[in-house]
């Protein structure tokens, strides 16, 4: 379970066994969302967050893409 980075409590990972299209999960408390980052960032589910909380995660991944992009093309290759 490679972890990103961690910004506000708000833990930015992949799974090691996760798979394309290239996406990030932020979990925190106990709630998760996943979002993909390509063409565009989109969320795929949210288990708990708050609107507010949301926007910020939106803003820290836009922010980050190339970074996440990265991290996933270093794990899984590609």
């Amino acid at each position: 379970m490679p972890t990103i980075f961690i910004i506000f409590g708000f833990i930015f990972k992949f799974y090691s066994d996760d798979h394309e299209p290239i996406h990030v999960h932020v979990v925190k408390d106990g709630h998760e969302a996943k979002y993909n980052i390509f063409p565009e960032v989109q969320m795929v589910y949210n288990h708990g967050f708050k609107n507010n909380e949301l926007k910020m995660i939106e803003s820290v991944i836009e922010e980050n893409v190339e970074v996440i992009s990265g991290h996933w093309k270093n794990y899984f290759g590609g």
